[in-house]
């Protein structure tokens, strides 16, 4: 058995309860995700888990085989920079490693005297199931984009360092995996990787995401940490919703109960005379506990953004045949783009790009190298960055807020700085921290609080899903879908895409191509271009050699139609030209879009069908 049993677990961070007896089990097998608000404290719980912190009290909680092995991809990797990334890599499975260099060095250098030696190393191979492991190691580097293992882990960008972790604890000979964050940093083919590594590996993980996508695919339970308790929902992302969902109706209505009986409650207090408190003192006490109950019921769903947002004017911003380049990558050459006012734009593309660049030059961090970018006048951007800029972190919540305003106009009314730190799930207990006591994801809540209050009528998000909670991308996504101006996110989170954008912006291949849908739709379009692609190619081997063999002649009906097909060809492609005016003409019509683009999809397959029989008539007619 090699189930992980937790009973009764307590951690308290200086004068914050993360947990309070919490108690639950990992069985083998379990694929368990971890949702809740930032600053829950779901990393802390895979950091006491881990070892890396302590728990409260002398009796440990932990109750598990002897020799039980944990593997923790945390946020933050921490390595020894002198070593090479496939030696941190391997770190964890370097004896089977050991063996199988010198199972290679016994044989190249085989003689009868060392034939006890390769025995030995040959059944200890055995026992460890090591014969396979080189194969895994390269696999899984691969398919995470690490090619050059021979490069120093001090020599990585961020992105790529978390990567060679991720590597590192798929690759460890753990009875659990804890995975905090684990698609951060990663693309859609690598996440789908890692999703179907996850389900056929028959791995025990506990995992943190974002994701939801990958939350859904992957987990077969929920762990929902929530005011220092712990809550278990069977399923996956789709059953914790529906049973959450249900709980929240049952709870809705016992509330309503307490908040009637507390009204009751509160009015015999008022109309007790001091004298008679001690006699009641039983009641008093039950009025309290009540009024905690009652107030403590602060739930995600009352996370609520509704900013009123500046005006905007007709024109937004215009790239005009724009040209960028760093010294040593060009990023765009003659590239032109219209965002209007209603636009909801998702950039995709591989690591390092542009993406993010392109972003920067709407910002105006970066200026164009040739061409025209055009702002309106009326614009004003609002920028939630990968790295959350100018965040004095030895302010206090509540002045890092008031440098903004200290009432902001919504459109229920005017609210203080303080209400709206309470909407954004900040306790008014909490408005006199520090900043630098922050998790990492409730300073994301707070700058995007920061730059709402600013109140843009253009949005440009940056990686917007990498460190914030579901509760608030939920309601984030909400607020997008009524925001009057136009939104550009940049993303790898396909659920998150397909919830904000209505139009892709995909660099493929050194150029920039606009596709009219979501981020699925552009990804079933690209499967469908690559298995036409792959078929014209099967396709086009037989039939030339077919030809060449038989030397057909055209029949009757077969001249007819060479004799018209180029023509044909030109109708197509003509056709096809309008219908793509037709798009940008109608960019903000969403409808019409959608017709444009079945419209489009179907003149394309047509083309490809004339191209391919005008190959085979040619064939005949040489």
């Amino acid at each position: 058995m090699s189930d992980f049993l937790v009973d009764g677990l307590s951690k308290t961070v200086g004068d914050k309860t993360v947990f309070r007896d919490i108690s639950f089990i990992i069985r083998d097998l379990d694929r368990i995700g971890i949702i809740g608000v930032n600053g829950t404290g779901k990393t802390t719980l895979l950091d006491v888990l881990s070892g890396r912190l302590g728990f409260d009290g002398d009796r440990s909680p932990f109750h598990k085989k002897n020799g039980y092995k944990i593997a923790y991809l945390m946020q933050e990797p921490h390595f020894d920079e002198t070593k090479t990334v496939l030696d941190t890599v391997l770190s964890s499975e370097l004896r089977e490693m050991e063996l199988v260099r010198s199972y290679e060095k016994l044989m190249a250098d085989y003689d009868e005297a060392s034939q006890d030696k390769l025995e030995k190393i040959m059944a200890e191979m055995d026992a460890l199931d090591a014969w396979s492991i080189e194969s895994e190691v390269k696999t899984v580097l691969s398919q995470l984009g690490i090619h050059d293992t021979s490069q120093l882990v001090s020599q990585l960008s961020g992105g790529m360092r978390r990567r060679v972790q991720l590597a590192q604890v798929l690759l460890a000979e753990a009875d659990l995996l804890l995975l905090d964050e684990p698609t951060n940093h990663l693309d859609i083919d690598t996440i789908a990787w890692l999703t179907n590594y996850l389900k056929s590996s028959r791995r025990t993980v506990l995992f943190i995401t974002h994701d939801r996508y990958f939350l859904d695919n992957v987990a077969t339970r929920i762990f929902e940490l929530d005011r220092a308790h712990l809550s278990e929902y069977q399923g996956n992302y789709q059953d914790y919703v529906r049973l959450r969902a249900e709980q929240d109706e049952r709870d809705a209505a016992s509330l309503h109960k307490k908040r009637q009986l507390y009204k009751q409650e509160l009015a015999w207090m008022r109309r007790q005379p001091q004298a008679r408190a001690t006699k009641q003192q039983a009641r008093i006490n039950r009025f309290k506990d009540l009024k905690a109950d009652v107030r403590g019921n602060t739930d995600t769903a009352d996370l609520a953004i509704n900013f009123e947002t500046s005006r905007i004017g007709k024109k937004v911003i215009s790239f005009e045949d724009v040209g960028f380049a760093f010294p040593d990558k060009p990023i765009l050459s003659h590239f032109n783009l219209l965002i209007q006012n209603k636009d909801r734009i998702g950039i995709v593309g591989d690591n390092g790009v542009g993406k993010s660049t392109l972003l920067n030059l709407i910002n105006g961090d970066l200026q164009p190298d040739s061409g025209q970018l055009i702002t309106g006048e009326t614009v004003r951007i609002g920028y939630f960055s990968q790295q959350i800029k100018g965040m004095d972190e030895s302010k206090r919540l509540i002045n890092y807020l008031q440098e903004a305003a200290d009432e902001v106009k919504t459109v229920v009314g005017t609210s203080s700085v303080t209400d709206l730190l309470e909407q954004f799930l900040f306790p008014r207990s909490s408005h006199g921290t520090l900043i630098s006591k922050l998790s990492g994801g409730e300073k994301k809540r707070l700058y995007l609080l920061k730059i709402l209050i600013e109140k843009p009528n253009v949005l440009l998000l940056d990686e917007p899903t990498n460190d914030l909670d579901i509760a608030t991308l939920t309601v984030l996504e909400n607020f997008l879908g009524q925001f009057a101006g136009p939104v550009i996110t940049v993303s790898h989170d396909r659920y998150f895409l397909d919830k904000v954008a209505n139009k892709i912006l995909a660099f493929e291949d050194g150029a920039i191509r606009t596709f009219f849908g979501n981020y699925t739709d552009y990804l079933d379009e690209k499967e469908f271009e690559k298995s036409s692609s792959a078929m014209a190619q099967k396709k086009e081997k037989p039939k030339a050699e077919k030809i060449k063999s038989q030397k057909k002649r055209m029949s009757y009906f077969e001249k007819q139609e060479w004799a018209a097909i180029e023509d044909d060809i030109a109708a197509l492609e003509k056709r096809i030209e309008g219908i793509e005016s037709e798009m940008q003409e109608n960019a903000s019509d969403y409808g019409q879009l959608a017709a444009l683009q079945r419209d489009l999809d179907d003149m394309n397959n047509q083309l490809l069908e004339k191209y391919e029989r005008y190959e085979y008539l040619s064939e005949l007619e040489k």
